[in-house]
């Protein structure tokens, strides 16, 4: 429904002529930020009110006691709804191990939380369809729930450093809440997440819009494309350093894969910009020992590698 009335402005009202740069790249920006918006209002809506029933505290509950392969699965998926933002990083993780919580399972929560979240999933859904969604989820999870298991095997505890953090407070609401209020703080939460975003939305969908009106097709299929297995890991490699998110990155590897880039190539950036990112290193380095903090990169970033790899085979 969205797209003929966003050719009909572009085309019919704005009079621009079909198949010029400039007017195609103006029509997949309009059509991408309408759409886009709109699925992140919903879903975002949605998975916040569900996060008010898992604050910080029934979290630690629910993984504590666990047996330790149970606990990666629960603590992956546990990752998807539950808060972690940059103010309840260092204390959450913390939280964590004086719970007594194996270290490992508190990895798969830790890379579980940034790479899976609702703003990833609703663009993905939005720009690629559910089954691409779906194939994001269930690798974000192995990739968090191997890695919690490598680490926790590792025996790596004597790596965590001394820290006295304040516990967090304003991140995730607590327990006892009412339908209604818990409907008020989710609308509350779901404009604060719009508000912090729509920047980085737009800059993105501008870029894409750009690679999508500008960039020569056969460019980016000689270099990015499946045929060269160099690709995925420089893509990884390049990510790390960049600083965005979710919202940030994926119109651009809408565009990049519409060009000719490997999806499987184009997400693996995408997994390290937002779960490797230097911001995120420089927190949890409060916490970790610089030995730590590289196992836990190398780690994640063979996973995103291996999924890139896997991505482009599956996808054809």
């Amino acid at each position: 429904m969205i797209k003929p009335l966003i050719d009909v402005l572009v085309y019919d009202i704005l009079k621009m002529q079909r198949g010029v740069l400039f007017s195609e790249a103006l029509n997949f920006f309009l059509y991408d930020t309408i759409k886009i918006f709109l699925l992140l209002i919903v879903i975002i809506f949605i998975v916040s009110f569900i996060r008010t029933f898992f604050p910080p505290e029934k979290t630690r509950a629910i993984l504590s006691h666990k047996h330790k392969y149970t606990g990666n699965v629960l603590a992956a998926i546990l990752g998807i709804v539950t808060p972690f933002c940059s103010c309840s990083a260092v204390p959450l993780f913390l939280g964590f191990i004086e719970a007594g919580i194996p270290l490992g399972v508190t990895f798969s929560f830790l890379v579980a939380s940034p790479v899976i979240n609702e703003v990833a999933l609703v663009m993905l859904w939005g720009l690629f369809g559910w089954k691409i969604a779906l194939i994001y989820i269930g690798s974000g999870l192995t990739i968090a729930i191997i890695s919690g298991m490598v680490i926790g095997k590792l025996r790596v505890e004597g790596l965590i450093e001394e820290v006295n953090c304040q516990k967090p407070s304003g991140c995730a609401p607590g327990l006892g809440q009412s339908i209604k209020e818990r409907i008020v703080l989710s609308r509350g939460y779901t404009k604060d997440i719009i508000r912090r975003i729509w920047l980085y939305v737009i800059i993105g969908i501008g870029v894409g819009a750009w690679i999508h009106g500008y960039i020569p097709g056969g460019l980016l299929v000689k270099y990015a494309g499946k045929s060269n297995w160099l690709a995925v890991p420089f893509a990884t490699i390049i990510g790390i350093p960049l600083y965005s998110n979710a919202a940030g990155v994926i119109p651009l590897v809408s565009a990049l894969t519409e060009k000719g880039m490997a999806m499987g190539t184009a997400l693996a950036f995408m997994m390290a910009v937002t779960a490797l990112s230097l911001p995120e290193f420089l927190i949890l380095r409060r916490v970790m020992k610089l030995k730590l903090l590289i196992i836990f990169a190398s780690v994640v970033g063979t996973g995103i590698i291996i999924t890139g790899y896997l991505f482009n085979f599956i996808i054809r």
